[in-house]
C-alpha cells in the first residue's frame, strides 16, 4: 500500500499544482479526469512501439552510443510524447472549454500525469522504495515539464490557427528533445564505454541538469500563459 501511494502521489501533486495555476477560468472536472485517464491509456501504444522495435534496432545497430541515442530520442521519447500528443490534440484541443492558451498546459499536464502515474506504478512495484523516492523528485516531475512545454505550444496553436501546425510541431519537438536528452544520459550509465563510477555520476548530473533546464522553461511558460489568463478573465 505504501509503494502504491508513493507511486501515485507525485502525479496527483503536480496535477493539483497546475490546477491551482488555473485560477481565473477553471476547466470542467469531467474533461480533466478524462485527460488523466486517457493519459494512462496512452501508455499502451508507446509500449507496443517499444516492444516491437527495440530488439530489431539492437540487432541492426548494436549497443553503442548511436543505438542508445536512437532508442532514447525515437523509440522512447518520441513514441511516448506522440502518444500523449494524440490525446491532447484530438480529445482536449477541440473542446469549447479550451478557450485560452493556459488550457493547453492544463490539459497537457493532466494527460502527462496520467501517463507518468501509470508508468511510475510499474517501476516502483518492480524496483521498490528507493526507486519511488528517486522518481518522485526526478522522473515524474520531468514528465510534467515535457507536458508543460507541449501544452504551451498547443495553447498558442489553438489561438493562432495560421501557425497551428508549426506550433503543434514545436510542442512535440521540444517535449521529445528534453525527454530524449534526459533518458539518453541515464541510459548511457553502466554502458561498457562509460563504465566507471565517475562517468556514471557525470551522466546522472547531466540528466538532472537537462531536467532543471526544462523546469526553468516550464515555469516561464506557465507564468506567461497564467498572466494572459489573468488579463482575460479576472
Amino acid at each position: 500500500m505504501l509503494l502504491l501511494a508513493l507511486s501515485i502521489a507525485p502525479g496527483i501533486a503536480i496535477s493539483l499544482y497546475i490546477l491551482l495555476m488555473d485560477r481565473f477560468n477553471r476547466e470542467p472536472a469531467r474533461y480533466l479526469l478524462a485527460c488523466f485517464f486517457l493519459g494512462c491509456l496512452s501508455i499502451l501504444p508507446a509500449v507496443i512501439v517499444q516492444l516491437s522495435t527495440t530488439r530489431p534496432l539492437e540487432q541492426w545497430m548494436g549497443t553503442g552510443v548511436a543505438y542508445t541515442a536512437v532508442f532514447a530520442y525515437i523509440i522512447v521519447g518520441l513514441s511516448e510524447e506522440l502518444s500523449k500528443f494524440v490525446v491532447l490534440r484530438y480529445y482536449a484541443f477541440p473542446k469549447k472549454a479550451f478557450d485560452e492558451p493556459l488550457d493547453g498546459i492544463v490539459y497537457s499536464v493532466m494527460v502527462g500525469m496520467g501517463f507518468a502515474t501509470l508508468e511510475n506504478i510499474g517501476y516502483v512495484m518492480q524496483h521498490g522504495l528507493g526507486t519511488a523516492i528517486l522518481r518522485m523528485f526526478l522522473s515524474v516531475p520531468a514528465h510534467g515539464t515535457f507536458a508543460v512545454l507541449m501544452g504551451y505550444f498547443a495553447g498558442k496553436a489553438k489561438f493562432e490557427p495560421h501557425r497551428s501546425r508549426e506550433l503543434l510541431f514545436k510542442g512535440v519537438f521540444w517535449a521529445t528533445f528534453f525527454h530524449g536528452t534526459y533518458d539518453f544520459l541515464l541510459f548511457l550509465q553502466g554502458n561498457h564505454f562509460v563504465n566507471t563510477a565517475v562517468g556514471d555520476g557525470m551522466l546522472f548530473l547531466g540528466a538532472v541538469a537537462s531536467f532543471i533546464v526544462a523546469l526553468i522553461l516550464s515555469r516561464k511558460a506557465i507564468a506567461a500563459h497564467a498572466a494572459l489568463s489573468k488579463q482575460l478573465f479576472r
